[in-house]
């Protein structure tokens, strides 16, 4: 974690309580699940895919995309819900994203992704929740 302060700020036995022990490990230990064993990256429904840390919302479905990577992929956040750092771990360079909300870890970010930001948000399942958009009552 950075020195950054955060508008959800929570102790560690906190983190604990609330988040899975995966959870725990990629969000606020910076690891990364297995790829292919997220159900989040084969979602397919219309709503928002939102932090697990602070349940800020992050990505709308309309802007997933299959990546082929294993891990759920999307070209454009929504304005002002992530934050970066430059990752030097594992001898790379990467920019690595986070919820601007809580800080927790999320994923990575690729020059590779399709038009028309040509970004790739490579997310860990585990770190989001999905909500479906609810259909309008008649």
């Amino acid at each position: 974690m950075t020195d950054e302060t955060y508008p959800v700020t929570r102790t560690d036995e906190e983190w604990r309580a609330r988040l899975t022990r995966e959870q725990y490990d990629v969000m606020r230990g910076h690891g990364t699940e297995r790829p292919g064993s997220c159900a989040l990256n084969h979602e397919k429904r219309r709503g928002v895919f939102q932090c697990a840390g602070c349940d800020q919302p992050l990505f709308r479905s309309g802007e997933k995309f299959e990546s082929g990577t294993g891990w759920p992929s999307f070209f454009d956040p929504l304005p002002g819900a992530l934050g970066s750092t430059v990752d030097r771990s594992y001898g790379m360079v990467r920019t690595e994203v986070h919820c601007s909300r809580c800080g927790s870890h999320l994923g990575h970010v690729f020059p590779d992704g399709p038009p028309p930001t040509g970004l790739r948000y490579c997310i860990n399942g585990v770190a989001l929740n999905f909500a479906p958009e609810t259909a309008p009552v008649r």
